[in-house]
């Protein structure tokens, strides 16, 4: 790659955007300074010397930090009081992020934030641009995640007349393990990674397909929002806050609590306020839902672009997140409860390599499953084997860990209201009966969502019910196993076998499967290692079983 030979700055327009993101933090100290000074000339003068000084330091900020490509590596230069230089090799570069805060775009700006997986959090990444040009912007993505490409094309001559295959949604320099057996078909790129590979003694150069748009979410879709659970508070979120900032600005002002305390006894001999407030809350929670979810969410689309799977979304922050698709390992889908009675799923990507996973995998939001399914089959790949059923003997162990503790808790809470003789001791008993009760059902559906499967290609897990979870992981990201038995468990002949991935979390869960099938499971998915440490067992699960419901 050429080296660019002069050092870049920022856009210049950033310095009007510092004064602004400085403000929330200046103005306490402003205010406090004013009114120790009385709101005198010189209590005035001070503060204009506080803000002038604040933005001196931002351009002195601005004029010290410079960044650059040299050959193989990115160099991120500040100079403020000592000389700092970090450097970043491109080769480690897994994606980068473009986003869009309403200032910026005002201005014509964006934050480009490079992720290497060197920290797992999405406030500490390896590389942070905030304030270049969108034109910038999109020069530097395209400079950064090219090197990556260009591996994925470097290939060994191709024989005289033969055009190179290459494995699908994986990377050419970590091929699947499982050698290829004479007869089979070469497999081909998916729809939007597309590549031909031709050449007579030539290297193979690679084709870029053009892009592809796999799916846009509608409008209507946004009202799915709040069925997983995490917007539909949003209202009681806002009070809460509004309440902190409150508290927080009387307590700087010098303001005393016994005002507080006067609207809170005020409140408590006026009950209805409170339950009418609570109320409005209440209806208030589907509406802030949709609308916070359509906010973060808005215009939803997820591309295939030149290698990349490119997600962009949001309203009045527009962020864009590029996964490159030859470290994309599988997927995850996720269903709250909620969400399996509409029929809608979520949709995170399994990556090696990906710091941030939670936020930066994510490849669809809620949308319908059936579109959910459609989507991950064309753009990573497609589970074709029934998810296979697990033992009776787990069945029992989900309803008793459904129905038992709040049994033990409706007798614990039984002694003092049989010794005490006060009715209100009841409460508590009766309420852990009703749990129980409903931890029937709940126990049930734990055991229908237990599943393995395995189809050649990819492995598969499923578990959970308030919240379930279906890891759909491709054989070659396997890195090792993990059989773990509880007391219990070895009490019914069952055990969890753990898949270890180098991807997403690190490891997925078949939970509650027979001794026998968990063995047998690993040593199909990865028959080189567990074989010559397996014997085979009559009550191994066969294929022909009736699949999970």
């Amino acid at each position: 790659m050429p080296a660019e030979a002069v050092p870049s700055r920022l856009s210049p327009l950033v310095l009007l955007i510092d004064p602004v993101r400085m403000l929330p933090s200046l103005l306490l100290p402003l205010a406090g300074v004013l009114f120790v000074g009385g709101f005198s000339p010189s209590s005035f003068g001070w503060a204009a010397v506080a803000v002038v000084g604040s933005v001196a330091y931002s351009v002195l900020r601005w004029a010290t930090f410079t960044y650059q490509i040299v050959g193989d590596r990115l160099e991120l230069t500040r100079s403020l009081v000592s000389r700092s230089v970090r450097t970043i090799p491109l080769e480690r570069v897994r994606g980068v992020d473009v986003t869009t805060p309403p200032l910026h775009r005002l201005l014509g700006l964006a934050v480009l934030r490079i992720d290497t997986a060197a920290h797992g959090s999405a406030d500490k990444q390896e590389g942070e641009l905030d304030g270049v040009t969108l034109a910038e912007a999109e020069r530097l993505r395209t400079l950064l995640l090219r090197p990556s490409r260009v591996r994925a094309a470097q290939t060994p001559d191709a024989a005289p007349g033969t055009a190179r295959q290459m494995p699908p949604h994986g990377p050419l320099d970590a091929p699947d393990a499982t050698p290829a057996t004479a007869g089979t078909t070469p497999p081909t790129l998916p729809p939007g990674d597309a590549a031909a590979l031709t050449g007579a003694g030539e290297p193979a150069v690679r084709q870029v397909a053009p892009e592809t748009v796999y799916l846009r979410v509608p409008r209507k879709w946004l009202t799915f929002g709040p069925l997983s659970g995490a917007y539909l508070f949003t209202p009681f979120a806002l009070v809460a806050g509004a309440v902190g900032v409150l508290f927080q600005w009387a307590e700087q002002f010098g303001v005393s609590g016994r005002t507080a305390l006067s609207i809170g006894e005020w409140l408590w001999h006026r009950p209805y306020l409170l339950v009418a407030a609570a109320l409005l809350l209440i209806a208030a929670m589907p509406f802030l839902g949709v609308l916070m979810y359509s906010v973060l969410n808005w215009d939803f689309t997820l591309r295939a672009r030149d290698g990349y799977l490119v997600a962009e979304r949001g309203l009045v922050n527009r962020r864009s997140v590029s996964l490159e698709r030859r470290r994309v390992r599988g997927y995850e889908i996720v269903e709250a409860l909620a969400e399996r009675w509409a029929g809608v799923a979520r949709v995170w990507a399994i990556v090696s390599g990906l710091g941030d996973s939670q936020n930066r995998g994510q490849l669809l939001p809620v949308v319908p499953r059936a579109a959910a399914l459609d989507v991950t089959r064309e753009a990573v790949g497609e589970l074709t084997a029934p998810l296979r059923t697990h033992p009776p003997s787990a069945r029992k162990r989900r309803l008793f860990r459904a129905i038992a503790p709040w049994l033990a808790l409706a007798a614990l809470g039984a002694v003092p209201a049989l010794t005490t003789g006060v009715g209100v001791w009841w409460v508590l008993p009766v309420l852990a009966l009703l749990l129980a009760l409903a931890g029937v059902p709940l126990g049930l559906d734990r055991y229908r969502s237990l599943g393995h499967t395995y189809d050649g290609t990819r492995l598969s897990v499923r578990s959970g019910s308030l919240r379930r979870s279906q890891a759909v992981v491709e054989r070659r990201a396997v890195v090792g196993w993990t059989f773990r038995q509880t007391w219990f468990q070895r009490r019914v002949a069952l055990m969890t076998v753990i898949a270890g991935v180098g991807a997403g979390v690190g490891g997925y869960e078949a939970i509650d499967v027979s001794e026998a099938d968990g063995p047998a499971f690993a040593a199909e998915v990865t028959p080189d290692w567990l074989s010559p440490f397996t014997i085979p067992h009559p009550a191994a699960h066969s294929p022909t079983d009736p699949p999970t419901t």
